[in-house]
């Protein structure tokens, strides 16, 4: 953890962060001198052993629990963040569901807790850190969609349209944050190992993609943090999907 640290001084609240591409980000964001506050939802001791990494190469993580389904409980996260840590400078919206399901399949419930937990979640966290970073003339927003946003996706209609919503919310608060030093952004990776997420086996999926194979966590992690570094980039949908979907 030497060198030029983007982020040092800085809050950053990962959600997803027990999961493959959260807890990629988290690593390289400590690694950039961030404090890290660990959102997970139901894996509590992969949260803590990322807490404990960071603090093993001399950074401060801490791992906070949310059913981010709860509207109370994501402000009760914002509360223990602010307690533990300070205020947010950076916020990293990556929790996500989405079990494959066809039109007919979804239910209700399943349509309102994905809603709940893809959009809804990382709405509530930026109108909560917001007003902050602007105020304090400096903040990063990374909204972390799918390439289902742009192409509906295999997994199911409820996550492509939850994914979708969030660029949306992404091109609205980047336009109004920008004079105050906040960029709002969205990354839109698709076929990820590690993530729990995959619509079907790797063998299989690999075929579809042009660069033969799947993406990794690193990667993921490497272009967020590109993103979350450059100050003159907000208002964009990043796709990083192996040239699966070129556009």
């Amino acid at each position: 953890m030497s060198g030029e640290r983007a982020f040092t001084g800085r809050v950053a609240l990962v959600t997803g962060a027990s999961g493959g591409i959260g807890r990629a980000i988290a690593l390289r964001l400590a690694a950039e001198g961030a404090a890290l506050a660990l959102g997970y939802g139901t894996h509590g001791e992969a949260a803590q052993e990322v807490a404990r990494r960071i603090a093993a190469e001399g950074g401060r993580g801490v791992a906070v629990g949310a059913d981010l389904s709860r509207v109370e409980e994501v402000e009760r996260l914002l509360e223990v963040v602010a307690e533990r840590l300070g205020p947010v400078d950076v916020l990293v919206a990556g929790a996500g569901r989405g079990a494959r399901r066809t039109l007919e399949e979804v239910s209700v419930e399943e349509l309102d807790r994905t809603l709940a937990i893809n959009l809804r979640a990382p709405f509530l966290l930026a109108q909560g850190t917001l007003a902050g970073m602007r105020a304090r003339g400096f903040g990063r927003i990374l909204f972390i969609s799918s390439v289902a946003a742009f192409t509906g996706g295999i997994v199911g209609p409820h996550y492509a349209a939850s994914k979708a919503a969030l660029h949306g919310l992404t091109h609205y608060l980047a336009a109004r944050s920008a004079p105050d030093g906040v960029t709002v952004n969205a990354l839109a990776p698709a076929l990820i190992t590690e993530t729990g997420m995959l619509p079907g086996q790797p063998d299989e999926l690999r075929g579809q993609i042009p660069v033969g194979r799947l993406g990794r966590p690193e990667e993921v992690a490497d272009l967020a943090v590109a993103i979350l570094r450059n100050p003159y980039l907000t208002s964009q949908i990043v796709s990083l999907d192996g040239g699966l979907h070129p556009r």
